[in-house]
């Protein structure tokens, strides 16, 4: 075996006897663990450390985009699907007749789809909460009322926007100057305000969904607002290395991960994850189940046959050689968030603007950011995934969960990063349920990702296709040994965003947690008690 460097982890697994928070934010940790302190529940952790990164990481998440989230009860795992449909008044031929191919990036409103994540919230909490909104929300109107420290991810992300953006995001970009400025948002504290007293209503039949209404200019319609866009869905799971996985069934893309780790349990992986053939066969696991992702996911997939035709495809799979694909991945930006409570209620939620500060729109009379997500979307006439009132778009964002044969719960886990996201999850469920690692070596060790030219949405569309990105800190011969399998072989910095902010809890067989938030955060945390 080759000696590799060893590289000491920034920090070790939190554990805690009682309950758990993890998130991208050391604050909306806090405001999650207090919800918890005070006699909440996982779902109302959960909404409230949403609710405040929110506010805190508009380059991240926020009202203005979309969420998924599973919860088990204590017996059972529930899935909900709050992502957004197009309006009303969407047309592919009218994007078409005015010269796209595929759908507007940046600054183009129709790429904006009624956001899901209030109704998202709401839907939670009126099944499962036990604490009143307003006192799930009220650490994230204090943050947004009276202000909160930039963190450097936001300082720099608003480095990258162009004029038009800063333009838009002006209030962000006249505050958030150098990291720990105070950075005040007081129409998210107004929205976040009448949504505590009055729900979703207040919110999308209020200034929010008005100001929507009027920038979409018959792009939406009224009714696009009236109805709640949460869905509860049946999960979608699979057996995989003794355990049950579950995730969200398509529109997700939540179900290449669950394919991936079928086609890895058939494989001879090495007992140590840093043999590099160990990271060689889980990337050709992770090719074999995304190559036709552009061509068969949108809202009407079946996930389960998706799943299982992945499963079938271990003869794709060469332990000597990287397969070529012809394909293209944008490095997205969402944050992701766990938690876990006395009663080992737990949550796994995911809530995104897609790119950054999504579409660079911001809807002006409460100030939130729109996102992008309609992104995802075909122009293509007759593709299955082409954009039509109603419709929801493929999406990234692929939370997961994991229980034991018996049901209990035994992990909650997810990432931000765009297409990349069920790769990274592959590479943490197999280093923790296949080695038993521990949640913070499993998510502090360096990994790797399928990297598109472009945009972190491009892995399986673009020219020449993907590429494997190395992080910093993989070990000293993976680079070497990819290459001479065949690999086209990138490299990113160590505790890289390139390469996702993943979060992950563990329940232990004695009933105790550990969980570990991800160190590219900058500014996360992981907190018990």
């Amino acid at each position: 075996m080759a000696q590799h460097r060893t590289v000491q982890p920034p920090s070790s697994s939190v554990r805690a006897p009682g309950a758990m928070v993890a998130s991208a934010d050391h604050l909306a940790t806090q405001a999650g663990l207090a919800l918890l302190a005070r006699g909440g529940n996982a779902v109302d952790a959960a909404i409230a450390t949403n609710a405040a990164i929110a506010v805190t990481g508009p380059h991240l998440c926020g009202m203005g985009g979309d969420l998924f989230a599973l919860v088990h009860d204590g017996d059972r795992v529930h899935a909900l699907n709050a992502s957004g449909r197009a309006g009303s008044g969407a047309s592919a031929a009218a994007l078409r007749a005015d010269g796209h191919r595929e759908m507007p990036f940046r600054h183009d409103v129709r790429t904006v789809t009624v956001p899901g994540c209030v109704d998202g919230w709401c839907a939670l909490h009126e099944r499962f909460g036990r604490l009143p909104l307003a006192e799930v929300l009220a650490p994230a109107i204090r943050l947004a009322a009276g202000g909160f420290p930039a963190s450097p991810l936001l300082v720099g992300s608003l480095a990258t926007l162009d004029d038009a953006a800063r333009d838009a995001l002006h209030e962000l970009v006249g505050q958030a100057r150098r990291p720990g400025a105070r950075v005040r948002r007081p129409g998210v504290a107004a929205a976040l305000g009448a949504i505590a007293q009055a729900g979703r209503d207040a919110f999308y039949l209020g200034e929010f969904g008005n100001g929507l209404l009027a920038m979409g200019a018959g792009w939406y319609h009224g009714d696009d607002f009236t109805t709640p866009g949460a869905d509860w869905i049946t999960p979608l799971s699979r057996p995989a290395f003794g355990h049950v996985l579950h995730t969200i069934p398509p529109n997700s893309q939540g179900y290449l991960l669950l394919g991936a780790a079928a086609l890895a349990e058939q494989l001879d992986l090495p007992d140590d994850p840093d043999d590099a053939r160990w990271a060689h066969l889980l990337v050709e696991a992770a090719k074999a189940a995304g190559r036709d992702r552009p061509a068969v996911l949108h809202d009407g997939a079946d996930g389960g046959s998706l799943v299982e035709a992945i499963a079938n495809r271990v003869g794709e799979i060469d332990p000597h050689r990287g397969s070529a694909l012809r394909g293209r991945s944008h490095q997205g930006d969402t944050t992701y968030l766990c938690t876990v409570d006395a009663d080992r209620m737990g949550v796994s939620l995911i809530q995104s603007n897609a790119s950054g500060f999504g579409s660079w729109l911001v809807e002006e009379r409460s100030g939130i950011n729109l996102h992008n997500r309609g992104l995802g979307f075909s122009l293509v006439p007759g593709h299955p995934a082409e954009l039509a009132p109603g419709r929801r778009p493929p999406h990234t964002l692929s939370p997961a969960l994991v229980t034991r044969d018996d049901g209990s719960l035994r992990s909650v886990l997810g990432t931000m990063g765009g297409d990349a996201q069920p790769q990274i999850l592959l590479q943490l469920v197999t280093r923790l349920l296949r080695h038993g690692q521990s949640p913070s070596v499993a998510v502090n060790a360096g990994r790797w990702v399928l990297d598109g030219p472009t945009t972190g949405f491009d892995t399986w569309t673009g020219e020449g296709g993907p590429s494997v990105q190395l992080e910093g800190h993989v070990p000293g011969d993976w680079a070497g040994e990819l290459a001479e399998l065949g690999h086209r072989v990138t490299s990113t910095p160590s505790w890289s965003s390139d390469v996702g902010h993943a979060h992950v809890i563990v329940v232990d067989d004695d009933e105790m947690l550990g969980g570990a938030a991800d160190p590219r955060t900058r500014v996360g945390s992981v907190a018990g008690m």
